[in-house]
């Protein structure tokens, strides 16, 4: 009985000693994070080339720790929805346009304003910088943080009706616009007729003529083929658009110091990464939309499309912040000196 005793004690120790070498695998196991973005998982795309350098950074600088598995077409909603779902950490991380964000904190909507940007250049400067990072902190109001922003691009008008070459090509033709107020007063200011519909909707209504166009970057015209549903490219570069890549609060606080500082150093090398893929390929996209049989032109003179819009900046400027917007005019005068 005791020689039974002193084999059952044995082997329990042994089971504790095997379960406390397996221990460190066990809590090192790879966790896994929902990333979403709205657009199609496409090598060309500005998200899509995002979210996949993001996971491989994070997985590369927590050891291994996280993973992210990446959600796109719109499979975790669209973008108000996903960032809905980050304050209530339904899911993880997200690269989403600015203009939605706008939607929930003000301040982003300074983003938006027409011609804010002379450059991309410019746009990475400012947004790397102190005024990029205090409206990063902005998102804290959603329980969430801000990373880092990647580049959309600037955004061009694409349409069914005509070319854009004057202020007057714009009149009554329906365009697509992102359902925020800056997008829509500025649509409207220029004559067009504004038609706020969320992105997983826009290819089907241009197919059938629900609207006669849409703006979005290049980029995201090549990779989402909206050459087989429109036929004109006009290069407005009226607005640019970056991506924002953020975390919810719910993950974000589960994480140890080490791996938040990761977390930040993959969304800001991701976000260099993307840009100078994207700035790489445009004349590209741009050759290939061509082949593809859109009619591309660049406007001669962008000065009357500018003027028209500077009430937007006056309408919008309670909104956004006196302080917001000062901060931002601010540092893109420098960064364009």
């Amino acid at each position: 009985m005791k020689s039974l005793f002193r084999l059952t004690i044995f082997s329990l120790i042994g089971l504790i000693a095997s379960m406390s070498m397996l221990a460190p695998s066990a809590f090192s196991a790879e966790k896994k994070l929902k990333l979403g973005f709205v657009t199609a998982a496409n090598e060309k795309d500005p998200y899509f080339i995002t979210a996949k350098k993001f996971s491989e950074l994070v997985n590369k600088y927590t050891e291994g720790r996280y993973k992210a598995d990446l959600f796109g077409s719109g499979q975790l909603g669209n973008e108000s929805e996903m960032i809905k779902n980050l304050t209530m950490g339904t899911m993880d991380v997200g690269v989403i346009t600015n203009a939605p964000v706008g939607s929930f904190v003000n301040a982003f909507m300074v983003l938006d304003l027409p011609f804010i940007f002379p450059s991309a250049k410019v746009a990475h400067t400012v947004l790397d910088g102190p005024a990029g990072d205090m409206l990063l902190g902005k998102l804290k109001k959603l329980q969430i943080t801000g990373l880092a922003f990647s580049e959309g691009g600037f955004r061009n008008m694409i349409n069914n009706v005509r070319p854009v070459n004057t202020i007057a090509d714009l009149k009554g033709v329906k365009y697509r616009v992102m359902k925020t107020p800056i997008y829509i007063g500025m649509f409207q200011s220029l004559g067009a007729n504004a038609v706020p519909m969320p992105w997983g909707e826009v290819f089907s209504a241009v197919q059938q003529k629900v609207v006669d166009g849409l703006e979005i970057p290049v980029p995201v015209v090549y990779a989402n083929k909206f050459y087989e549903v429109t036929k004109y490219l006009s290069l407005t570069g009226h607005t640019y658009s970056p991506l924002v890549i953020m975390v919810s609060d719910m993950t974000w606080k589960k994480l140890s110091d080490a791996d938040r500082a990761a977390f930040k150093r993959a969304a800001r090398e991701a976000a260099v990464f993307e840009r100078k893929t994207i700035a790489k390929i445009v004349e590209e996209y741009l050759a290939d939309l061509s082949s593809e049989g859109m009619i591309i032109n660049k406007i001669a003179d962008m000065k009357p499309f500018q003027n028209a819009v500077k009430p937007v900046y006056a309408e919008f400027e309670p909104k956004i912040g006196t302080d917001v917007m000062k901060m931002f005019l601010d540092a893109r005068d420098k960064a364009t000196k």
